[in-house]
């Protein structure tokens, strides 16, 4: 069996190829690469050059593909256009791209953001999806329009993870960095919000499970790990990990959002948008929990890796890399 893999050089993306690379049905592991291999480089893969939009080099590499995994998207941009011909515009041409070349399945990777915040009770796919940023917004729109555009025969499985760490995850990573310096910038009082976080290997669980379901029709679930969390859990198992304690500094959410309102306008005289800003800080200060209730049932979706050693194996391996 062959596959086609967007976003493979990405952090989740590096480690779908991983496993679909030491999986005994791929034959032959297709990856789009705009630029350079990142965490691919010296993996048994066939490289495709190109981006989202290379209609006819992904046209030609569909040719003889048997399954498409689409992870690639972008999460920081500055206008919801920017999102929207990322995520849903390119979303869009793969679809009838993949129609074209008779391929009967994909798998989607979405987020718990085209959900929006859960506000008391954990999302669950029945919900009304009521993103709160750009980001999310643009998200829901590609859920929307694969609704509207998806072939009869075609299954196609749309996954919702939350907040996903790990090794080679470069955003949650900056929390861990301060906790191994000693502080631990923390939200709210620390119980509340509350969030649902995810390893990244369940996650990949979870795109291999949804991607052996055949049934025709858009099949969408949230991947999530083995609990409901807060900040002051994860910094307890973080301490306990790294063998040190940290000073939380608990932040009220107006601050926060003070605080990303500057950042954001300082790095603007640069012609740059950070990582933290004010879509950022709103999204920040509010709950976001889901339930993983559907994807049990439907694909067997069971988390393997409790928080405690998804935090562990993650901060060992950023220990290893000296990222730490």
């Amino acid at each position: 069996m062959n596959a086609f893999v967007t976003g493979g050089t990405g952090f989740i993306g590096s480690h779908l190829v991983d496993a679909l690379i030491a999986h005994n049905s791929y034959d032959e592991i297709r990856c789009l690469v705009r630029n350079q291999e990142k965490w691919l480089e010296g993996s048994a893969y066939v490289k495709v050059h190109g981006d989202l939009h290379s209609i006819n080099v992904i046209k030609k590499a569909l040719d003889g593909v048997d399954i498409i995994f689409h992870l690639a998207g972008i999460v920081k941009a500055q206008t919801q256009q920017e999102y929207d011909h990322a995520n849903v515009e390119a979303t869009e041409n793969l679809i009838r791209l993949a129609e074209k070349t008779g391929i009967k399945k994909i798998v989607i990777l979405s987020s718990l953001a085209a959900a929006g915040p859960s506000n008391g009770q954990p999302k669950k796919e029945s919900d009304s999806m009521n993103p709160i940023s750009k980001y999310g917004e643009s998200k829901k729109r590609m859920e929307q329009m694969i609704h509207r555009i998806a072939p009869d025969d075609m299954s196609i499985s749309i996954l919702r993870p939350p907040a996903v760490y790990g090794p080679r995850e470069d955003q949650i990573y900056t929390l861990f960095k301060m906790m191994n310096k000693g502080i631990t910038p923390i939200v709210g009082n620390g119980f509340e919000p509350k969030l649902s976080m995810v390893y990244v290997q369940d996650v990949i669980q979870g795109i291999l499970k949804a991607s052996k379901n055949q049934k025709p029709g858009v099949h969408t679930y949230f991947i999530s790990g083995d609990r409901i969390t807060n900040w002051n859990e994860i910094k307890s198992i973080s301490s306990t990990v790294l063998g040190k304690s940290s000073l939380s500094i608990k932040l009220k959410p107006e601050w926060v959002k003070k605080i990303a309102g500057v950042v954001e306008t300082t790095a603007s005289f640069f012609g740059t948008y950070p990582v933290i800003n004010r879509e950022k800080a709103n999204e920040m200060v509010l709950e976001w929990t889901c339930s993983n209730e559907k994807a049990e049932k439907e694909i067997n979706y069971v988390p393997n890796y409790s928080l405690e050693e998804g935090i562990s194996r993650t901060l060992r391996w950023y220990k290893k890399h000296q990222w730490l």
